[in-house]
């Protein structure tokens, strides 16, 4: 039998009781309550990304999408003279983002980007906890793919909704793509500010220069525009931009991406800011051309989201001569002309600082003034103070004294009677000091003018100038002003009369003469008698080119103004004759080509062809070639008009036609309010017209020999310097009636004229005794222009 000791061992052991039951209880109870709250939690969130992923939209998508980029002009050396678009970006390849700038972007935006799948688990509990606790909304945690995603496919409104359709999203572009095909389409999509889209356009917007060649400090202040392009804009709120990038650059020591000296090193720096206007167009008036013919071709969208390649024959040289020697001739006449007084003056008129207090002395800023002073610019200056001797002028923290010698072309001889205490003018900038500048008066000309210069053998348009300053006014008066043209009209009348068995030597009669009341004549009422036709389109003589356009028919000369390239709208009058119908630059400049292109007009060619975006051509624009004369009418015009320079109208360009061969006619309208000069030389033709758009007139004698000639000197001694010498093909000064014969026979058997004159030349005659040219009186005209 067991014993006592036995039924002890046998007995259960005693249940434990007291605390540690109590804790064990607690903790399977809590234990339960968590896992049955992980089950909700995991049903509820498998719930929401069933039903939020239920229409995502298709990522796949993204290996067609290309994100809207700038078309783009070129010039015929391949350097871009313009770009138009919605959205400034320019796209680059993943080879192409420094290392420096990817560093710096992911520091800041995504360290962990090359390890997670497109969601950080961990920064999106931890934003989830800051909601929940503050019961509120917050931004945090966003992957570099999430930022992405919500800029491809979702609003920027801030949502819990919006929260999980980014994260699926983002997961789905990890699976998709890699993580460089990721980070390129972040770089080259995400706004950057001040219309950038894209690091590239935005590095040539901040600094002007490719990321390629980005500095570790202008890399890290790119980096911190990504927060906000707006509140961190270098441009608007420097300060703020600078504290940012130095907190970019901080993140990059943390992430072992620089070292302690580069860090040292790039936040003592400035922001060393270049920025670059987006209007920065070389030729900005040809490149608005350029886009309305774009537009009328491909229509908005097309042109301002498909990134087309568009290729030109304009010459950066020639367009850059084009505008500095158009410019300086129309500051020179507006100088001959007198000075206007001053833009304002602040004392007289109170000005309101940014802080709504009147502008003094001290406090005035001028707008120019927020540009580096450079020497050879024009910049406003404050008159500080003016003394018997000199003017003391403020331009920000820089000042100059001007002396009688630096207002010369006023005619005034002291500060006082130019200068008062608070007026604003227009400096012309001679050189910059520490802390002073040379500069002399200036002042911006009211006078308009615009310049066309063409190939003559393609019709392409290498230079055009609408206007003084394009910043000023946009209006291009090269091809949207239509104004009278003057006596450079009488080349078709001639034209014509060649076409019409007439001969340079034939002579005609500048005497009165009167069309039913209307009496044709020249400013200075003078007549020169019985005269060859040469010496009449030389010297410019009204009479004989009225009666030329009679004898010749004035329905023929439009016509074959038609066929020149000309489609304004020309009036049937014999005031024809004389330049009273309007013409734009660009097509009077355009007709004048066919002279030294042996009687071929080529339509002017502003865009040679237009490829997409990778460069594949979608269009060529040729020029439209029409038979508009025989060579060797062409070849007599042009040697006629060498004429023009050697001994008629424009001989002010004679010293330079000595050394290369030009031809070319001036043109000057009635009450002298437009000024023409149109000239060739075998290779190109430039066309260049003076004005004011009000039509006021220009002066009396302004005449286009003593306005716009000098520009075309100007820019044709610039172009031609250092050039060899071309000859015009069997076009030479006209010295008598044989060459005449020389010169057609040159041409071939294909010159045929319409009809003889009536008229015998006898070259045992001298051509100044010919018979004259009978005329019949018509019908009576409107008044006619004056030469």
């Amino acid at each position: 039998m067991p014993d006592a000791r036995s039924y002890r061992q046998l007995k259960p052991p005693a249940r434990p009781s007291g605390p540690r039951v109590r804790s064990h209880r607690i903790f399977g109870q809590l234990a339960f309550v968590i896992l049955t709250l992980l089950a909700i939690g995991v049903g509820a969130l498998s719930g929401l990304v069933f039903v939020y992923s239920s229409n995502l939209p298709q990522v796949s998508e993204l290996f067609d999408y290309r994100p809207d980029v700038m078309t783009q002009v070129y010039a015929a050396n391949g350097t871009v003279i313009g770009s138009f678009a919605l959205q400034r970006r320019v796209l680059v390849t993943y080879n192409q983002i420094p290392a420096v700038l990817r560093d710096a972007i992911l520091s800041v935006e995504d360290r962990h980007f090359e390890s997670h799948f497109g969601v950080d688990v961990l920064g999106i509990v931890r934003s989830a906890i800051i909601d929940i606790m503050e019961w509120r909304e917050v931004e945090g945690a966003s992957t570099l793919t999430q930022q992405l995603s919500r800029r491809l496919f979702l609003t920027p409104q801030r949502s819990f909704k919006r929260k999980i359709r980014e994260a699926l999203l983002a997961i789905q572009l990890e699976r998709h793509f890699t993580k460089a095909q990721i980070f390129t389409m972040y770089c080259n999509i995400m706004p950057w500010g001040e219309g950038s889209f894209g690091v590239e356009a935005a590095s040539e917007r901040y600094f002007g220069k490719s990321i390629q060649q980005l500095t570790l400090p202008e890399a890290a202040t790119l980096a911190g525009l990504l927060k906000s392009a707006t509140y961190y804009s270098p441009i608007r709120h420097p300060r703020r931009a600078l504290l940012r990038r130095n907190e970019v650059l901080g993140a990059m020591l943390n992430n072992h991406k620089i070292s302690a000296q580069q860090y040292q090193a790039a936040v003592a720096g400035p922001l060393g800011l270049h920025v670059q206007r987006w209007n920065r167009e070389v030729a900005p008036y040809f490149v608005e051309y350029v886009r309305a013919l774009l537009l009328e071709k491909y229509g908005a969208e097309v042109v301002n989201t498909n990134g087309l390649r568009v290729y030109t024959a304009l010459d950066p040289q020639l367009q850059q001569i084009a505008e500095q020697t158009l410019r300086e001739g129309l500051r020179a006449y507006d100088k001959h002309h007198g000075w206007r007084g001053p833009e304002k003056n602040i004392l007289k008129h109170p000005e309101r600082t940014e802080a709504g207090e009147p502008a003094t002395l001290e406090t005035y800023s001028d707008p120019d003034w927020e540009q580096p002073v450079i020497a050879g610019g024009r910049i406003h200056g404050l008159v500080m103070a003016v003394k018997p001797g000199y003017a003391l002028v403020r331009f920000g923290d820089l000042t100059a004294r001007l002396t009688p010698a630096d207002f010369a072309w006023t005619k005034a001889t002291t500060p006082a009677a130019i200068f008062t205490m608070g007026d604003v003018d227009l400096f012309h900038v001679l050189s910059v000091g520490s802390r002073t500048v040379h500069a002399t008066l200036d002042q911006y000309p009211t006078v308009q003018g615009a310049m066309v210069v063409i190939d003559n053998k393609t019709g392409e348009i290498e230079a055009m100038v609408g206007g003084y300053d394009y910043n000023r006014s946009q209006f291009n008066r090269a091809v949207m002003a239509e104004r009278q043209v003057g006596s450079s009209f009488k080349v078709y009348v001639y034209s014509e009369a060649l076409l019409e068995n007439f001969s340079p030597f034939d002579t005609i009669v500048d005497d009165p003469v009167s069309y039913g009341g209307w009496a044709p004549h020249d400013y200075d009422n003078r007549y020169e008698g019985r005269i060859t036709l040469l010496r009449a389109l030389a010297e410019s003589r009204n009479v004989p080119a009225v009666k030329l356009l009679a004898r010749v028919g004035i329905d023929k000369v439009i016509r074959l103004c038609r066929e020149f390239g000309i489609t304004s709208r020309l009036v049937p009058n014999l005031p024809l004759a004389l330049g009273a119908s309007s013409l734009t630059v660009l097509e009077h400049t355009s007709a004048y080509t066919t002279f030294p292109d042996d009687g071929l007009h080529l339509s002017p060619r502003a865009i040679l062809r237009v490829g997409d975006y990778e460069g594949r051509v979608i269009d060529d624009f040729p020029a439209k070639v029409t038979d508009a004369l025989p060579a060797g009418a062409a070849r007599l015009m042009v040697s006629m008009l060498r004429q023009v320079i050697y001994s008629g109208t424009a001989v002010r360009a004679r010293p330079l036609a000595a050394e290369y061969p030009l031809a070319g006619k001036t043109g000057t309208t009635n009450d002298f309010t437009d000024a023409w000069f149109i000239g060739f030389s075998p290779s190109i033709t430039c066309g260049v017209w003076v004005g004011y758009d009000n039509h006021q007139t220009l002066g009396k004698g302004e005449e286009g020999s003593h306005v716009a000639l000098p520009i075309w000197i100007d820019f044709m001694s610039q172009v031609l310097k250092g050039q060899p010498a071309r000859q015009f093909p069997d076009s030479p000064l006209l010295t008598n009636p044989d060459q005449v014969k020389e010169i057609l026979a040159s041409a071939g058997p294909e010159n045929i004229l319409r009809q003889p004159n009536g008229l015998e030349h006898d070259p045992s005659i001298d051509p100044a005794s010919t018979a004259p040219l009978a005329m019949r009186p018509v019908a009576s005209q409107q008044p006619a222009p004056a030469q």
